[in-house]
This record gives structure tokens, C-alpha cells and sequence, in this order.
């Protein structure tokens, strides 16, 4: 199975950025699946269901999100009806929507993505280990799938690589978000599943993590806002990783970072190395 996944969309110039490079990504890659996470993609802040249709609709498969899911309110009726956008897991029982997805690909194959969030500086949540090893339970017998994906939504970065080995062995890929900068640690853990402490955002890089940079700088410097945050307008980067695993096993055999446009050098895999 090979499955692309690409970390947080911000804002428009993300946006943009995912609607020219992913469509030829995933063809070039040959890739089966393609996951993105989509938190930031309304105006930095959360994400629309015309946004998700548009990402459907250029081949996205499924969409993740994390702690800024909720930022645009009218997401809380759309997330109901459609299951291929997920939001944690760990949300307390009776939130909207759902926090994982098992979804049919070519050949009668499965993909089993689980979108969970940390606790660590973030809002607290029920316990992400509990809830993630629960859902991959779940997924034995014939209802096994042959690539699953943990995309795990964290500040801390000791806690996503904790999260990395507590499902090594159990997952194809566990990739964390959030952090908005790509990590060089991309690897096959111990077990067999693949990691990469952060995917890095799609978005400008001439930012704060996204963001114009006058009112970070000034909130920084000052103490005192000056009004709320905007994403930045430049050319984006998209980030990600490309795995390919095997289809008996679910174990993965390689992991490539992915980074195409804007100001970070450009890698892309080739399909099959």
C-alpha cells in the first residue's frame, strides 16, 4: 500500500498550494490513499465543509483535524454526516463526528485512519494512549485492514514520539501535526511502523508558524495584542510523508519526507525506492 499524507493546511495560501501540487503528487507517487490534515485551513482557524468538498474533490480521501476542528461553528452539522472527515478521537463521548475511519481502496484493501490529540500544553482531553490502543483493538479478524495511519495531534514532542512506540508494531505510520515545522527524524520504528515527530504545514514559511509575522512579533515583544492573527499569503510549501507498506503485514518499508514549493527545499520520493 503506499498512502500520502500531508500536514496542517493554513489558510488560503495552504490551500492553494495542496489544489496544485497533491492531484500530481498522488499520481506521480501512485499513491493509493491520500490523508490530509485540514485544522487550519478556514482562515488559519478550523476548516468548512466547502472547504472538505474541495479537498474531496482533487482526491483527498479523508481529512484530519485537532484542537481548532470547532473554530468555524458551522462545521458541527456537516462533521455528523460525513465520515471521511474525523476529528480526535479522544473527545468525550457524544461530540460530533468521528474519530477514525476505516475506508475501502483499490483490490478490495482497507485503510484504517485514527486522528487522536495530546494533553500534553494542550486542552485536556480523555486519554489519547487509552483511546487509540481501544480503536486499534477494533481492527482484528476480517476487518483487519492493510495500512493503518495514526495521525496524532500534539504540542509536545516527547509525547508524540511516546505515542510513535506505544503503537510501534500496531500501525503502518503514526505522523504527528500541530507543530506546523517539519522534523528530520522520519523512520521505521523497531516494530515496523513508520514515524516522523511532525509533517510540517502547508503553508508560507516566511511566518510564525503560518501566521503574518507583525502580530506574533508584537505579542512577543510587547505583551499586548494588536488583533487577532492572520495566516501569511505567500507562496506555500506542502509538507508531508510518503509510506509503502506491505499489504500482508501492515508494517511499513519506507518512509520518505515530502516538501514541494514555496521557500523549503524541495524533496519528493520516488515511487518504489
Amino acid at each position: 500500500m503506499k498512502v500520502l499524507f500531508l500536514g496542517d493546511i493554513v489558510g488560503r495560501s495552504g490551500r492553494t498550494a495542496v489544489v496544485k501540487h497533491a492531484p500530481k503528487l498522488k499520481e506521480s507517487l501512485a499513491a493509493d490513499f491520500l490523508v490530509v490534515n485540514g485544522e487550519n485551513a478556514a482562515g488559519g482557524f478550523g476548516i468548512t465543509g466547502k472547504i472538505a468538498e474541495e479537498l474531496f474533490a482533487i482526491g483527498v480521501d479523508c481529512i484530519t483535524t485537532g484542537n481548532h476542528v470547532w473554530d468555524q461553528r458551522e462545521v458541527l452539522s456537516y462533521i455528523a454526516g460525513e465520515p471521511r472527515l474525523l476529528r480526535p478521537l479522544n473527545y468525550p463521548p457524544g461530540t460530533p463526528g468521528r474519530g477514525s475511519g476505516l475506508f475501502e481502496v483499490s483490490r478490495g484493501r482497507r485503510v484504517h485512519v485514527i486522528n487522536a490529540m495530546g494533553r500534553v500544553f494542550m486542552n485536556p482531553l480523555d486519554d489519547p494512549f487509552a483511546a487509540v490502543d481501544a480503536e486499534l483493538s477494533k481492527s482484528g479478524g476480517s476487518r483487519k485492514p492493510n495500512f493503518t495511519l495514526v495521525d496524532f495531534h500534539g504540542d509536545a514532542t516527547s509525547e508524540k514520539t511516546a505515542m510513535g512506540h506505544f503503537v510501534d508494531g500496531r500501525a503502518s505510520l503514526c505522523i504527528g501535526t500541530h507543530s506546523h515545522v517539519p522534523t528530520a527524524d522520519a523512520q521505521i520504528l523497531p516494530g515496523g511502523t513508520a514515524f516522523q515527530t511532525d509533517a510540517g504545514m502547508c503553508g508560507d514559511y516566511d511566518s510564525v508558524i503560518g501566521m503574518q509575522k507583525e502580530e506574533p512579533l508584537r505579542r512577543f515583544t510587547t505583551r499586548i495584542s494588536g488583533g487577532r492573527y492572520e495566516p501569511a499569503v505567500g507562496e506555500a510549501t506542502v509538507c508531508g510523508v510518503f509510506v509503502e507498506s506491505d499489504d500482508a503485514t501492515g508494517l511499513a518499508k519506507s518512509i520518505a519526507p515530502v516538501r514541494v514549493g514555496g521557500r523549503l527545499a524541495e524533496t519528493v520520493p520516488s515511487a518504489g525506492k
